[in-house]
């Protein structure tokens, strides 16, 4: 595959490629990078913000995120809410530092590394790029890093395996052949992935038929609910 041409101040990196960065308090560029950002959210984002946050799905989406989807847009997109503070903060950063930072996003964890998975005859292939921003000092500091230390370190398993299966949905092989999903079906994709406790509710109270066992394996386990979505949104789209 043909490598895509980069910005300067991004740069290819592979396993094993050595980097110095490390970010802490005390840093002087501290929090800069939660302010002027669209900051993206996956599925796995979600759910862990309403472990951070202690709403339900639907008072998360309500109170926190934006859904945008444009005419060209197969599937609709979710973005952070920002303050309107003249910085357009982040809004759960504070002067001490991220206010859900063990529920943080995995653009949060990534950074300043970025990942990317493209699926080719059902492989993934994994690319990572190094961010070096001009606002940014924690290049400046003598820890080195790897891309396999520093994802170990930003506890990023999870995000990682969670946002390859959605991957598997927005790269499969009928999307590419140009399959089209209409509005109710952009609808179904976001309560099944974004709204949990919803779709929760649709299982356990029959509005989505379900095969036996289903609903006690999802009933308190949120990831195993994530599980089951994804692969039921597969079937409704795809069939398999």
């Amino acid at each position: 595959m043909e490598k895509p041409t980069l910005p300067d101040n991004v740069t290819r990196i592979d396993p094993g490629d050595p980097f110095s960065f490390l970010c802490h308090k005390n840093v002087p560029c501290f929090t800069d990078c939660c302010r002027q950002l669209d900051l993206a959210l996956t599925p796995y984002d979600v759910l862990r913000l309403r472990k951070a946050t202690g709403l339900n799905s639907t008072e998360l989406l309500d109170r926190y995120i934006i859904i945008e989807q444009d005419e060209q847009d197969l599937f609709p997109h979710f973005y952070l809410s920002m303050v309107d503070d003249g910085k357009a903060s982040c809004v759960f950063v504070s002067e001490e530092g991220c206010e859900v930072y063990p529920h943080r996003p995995a653009a949060c964890r990534t950074y300043p590394m970025g990942r990317a998975t493209v699926l080719e005859d059902g492989q993934k292939q994994e690319f990572f790029v190094l961010l070096k921003e001009l606002h940014c000092r924690g290049f400046e500091e003598k820890t080195i890093q790897t891309i396999e230390s520093y994802s170990r370190s930003q506890e990023l398993k999870p995000y990682n395996k969670f946002n390859d299966r959605i991957a598997q949905i927005q790269q499969h092989e009928k999307i590419r052949s140009g399959l089209k999903i209409d509005r109710e079906m952009a609808t179904l994709y976001t309560s099944a992935l974004y709204d949990l406790d919803r779709f929760r509710s649709m299982l356990i109270n029959g509005q989505i038929k379900v095969a036996d066992g289903v609903i006690e394996s999802i009933r308190t386990d949120d990831e195993a609910l994530l599980d089951f979505a994804i692969e039921w949104i597969k079937e409704q789209l795809f069939g398999n």
